[in-house]
């Protein structure tokens, strides 16, 4: 089973060809994959390399994580499985109903102006005469 290893704080000028150069002698390399910004198209700094066995990812994670490649010292660890958004989104709603007082209204909480009381400020003073 392959698995998936994330590589950090990679040098702008390191493309997919060197970090298989860089993971290969630590086993068979099944692909590499830079992350791009979209606008400038440069690298933004990490990436992600796949390799075919467990054994052969636990050894190259031990020997290149703190490594330095190209004057910066890597990171190299397992890389985590995406969530979903749904499950990503169910969860922040649980977190923010759980600081929410019982009864109290959804959104950005209970402010004065919603009930027509805007302070002081804005009600007309309808004793002065013009």
């Amino acid at each position: 089973m392959s698995k998936n290893i994330y590589a950090g704080n990679l040098s702008f000028k390191t493309n997919e060809d060197s970090l298989v150069q860089l993971f290969s002698p630590y086993g068979q390399v099944i692909g590499a994959r830079l992350v791009y910004d979209r606008d400038t198209n440069q690298s933004k700094g990490f990436g992600f390399v796949e390799m075919d066995d467990s054994a052969d990812t636990d050894k190259a994670v031990a020997q290149l994580n703190g490594k330095e490649v190209d004057g910066r010292k890597i990171r190299v660890n397992y890389a985590e499985v995406k969530r979903d958004n749904t499950q990503r989104k169910e969860e922040n709603r649980a977190r923010r109903d759980s600081f929410r007082k019982p009864g109290s209204p959804r959104g950005r909480g209970s402010f004065s102006a919603r009930n027509g009381d805007r302070g002081s400020f804005y009600k007309k003073d309808d004793s002065r005469e013009y």
